[in-house]
């Protein structure tokens, strides 16, 4: 296993330019420790995948150096890095068995049969494939076929690292949730440092221990599923993560309050040092707004849509021209379409130009 280095990366797929436009991957700095196990999240065409490839060597990057533990190794081809890739689609041996395609990495290598034979059996029972070991890969479906390719990028325990590309996206939601598991299970079972590529947070946030959010070729936070939840960096991040995402609405500021379509909010920090001129905006999460009756505690809001998920609903309400998603238990005690809008303060974020702006305690 190795720890990962990325020093000011940067890749355009048009060659070297002073314009950082012309970039699908804006200059980056990034670590990853030794047996951690990271996500990159974000939206297609933000970068992830180029990142992905310029780790295992399958890019060599416009800028920057990759360092895998502290040597260079930027412009090693991939067969010299000692990383495992699993890919979106199955890249496997149909005309093989089971047993023949896992054990296949390891017999190219020069190891023997005593070596290989509990070692694939061991991957084969923690992938549930111990029952078709020797049927060939042609007779399999989609699901255990991508299990077959897992299998063939855990089976060496000797790896720098294993990076992962999307591949769930052929599996069947429920299989999705036990892989997964397993995975988890492989990663603190053996240390593997574990890249995995994802648009999916569900994903992301069950798999890593940090999360790296991509948005247009630049990462715009870096943390725990908990902090990317509890304290988005940046609007896209309150935005993507999250179902439904975080509330973002337009507003003034003056001091310690904020100011929404005429309605006065009281924060907790004060904001005089926001720049003159800048794009203001208000963010709180569904979770941590509340309804209270007509006339009640917060600001008086018409109730446009109510989504029933089952466990909870989701309310959308309208404060004049902006509107909230409210995530509530119940509507008890509500009559008509007629509400009272309540923030909690201590969740409410300000964002100045997209970034999180921390303001002053007072």
């Amino acid at each position: 296993m190795a720890k990962v280095t990325l020093k000011d990366i940067a890749h355009s797929y048009t060659g070297y330019s002073e314009n950082p436009d012309d970039y699908a991957l804006k200059s980056l700095d990034l670590t990853w420790r030794d047996g951690g196990a990271y996500a990159l999240l974000g939206p297609s065409g933000c970068g992830k995948t180029t990142l992905l490839n310029i780790i295992s060597g399958l890019l060599i990057p416009t800028k920057g150096q990759v360092l895998f533990n502290d040597q260079d190794v930027t412009r090693l081809p991939t067969e010299h890095r000692n990383i495992a890739q699993i890919f979106q689609f199955p890249v496997i041996y149909d005309t093989m068995t089971v047993f023949e395609n896992l054990a296949f990495p390891l017999k190219n290598r020069g190891r023997t049969k005593t070596e290989i034979e509990p070692r694939v059996i061991e991957i084969a029972r923690m992938l549930g494939l111990e029952t078709n070991l020797y049927t060939k890969a042609q007779h399999l479906t989609a699901d255990a076929k991508q299990k077959i390719s897992l299998g063939r990028g855990l089976i060496r325990q000797s790896v720098n690292a294993i990076l992962f590309d999307e591949p769930l996206t052929v599996i069947d939601p429920q299989l999705k949730w036990e892989l997964r598991s397993q995975l988890k299970y492989l990663h603190k079972q053996f240390g593997f440092t574990m890249i995995y590529v994802t648009h999916d947070q569900t994903e992301a946030l069950t798999f890593a221990d940090e999360v790296i959010v991509m948005y247009e070729g630049e990462i715009v936070q870096v943390g725990t599923p908990e902090a990317l939840f509890e304290r988005p960096e940046h609007t896209f991040v309150g935005y993507f993560i999250g179902s439904p995402g975080m509330n973002i609405a337009p507003c003034n500021i003056q001091g310690d309050k904020a100011i929404i379509d005429g309605h006065e909010i009281a924060l907790t920090r004060d904001y005089h040092a926001i720049p003159a001129g800048a794009k203001i905006e208000m963010g709180i999460r569904p979770e941590y707004l509340r309804l209270n009756p007509p006339g009640g505690a917060g600001l008086p809001v018409s109730i446009k849509k109510v989504d029933d998920i089952g466990r909870y609903k989701i309310v959308r309400v309208g404060l004049n021209t902006r509107e909230f998603n409210v995530v509530v238990p119940e509507l008890s005690g509500m009559t008509g379409d007629k509400a009272s809008l309540a923030f909690d303060i201590e969740h409410t974020n300000i964002y100045v130009n997209d970034h999180l702006f921390s303001g002053e305690q007072q």
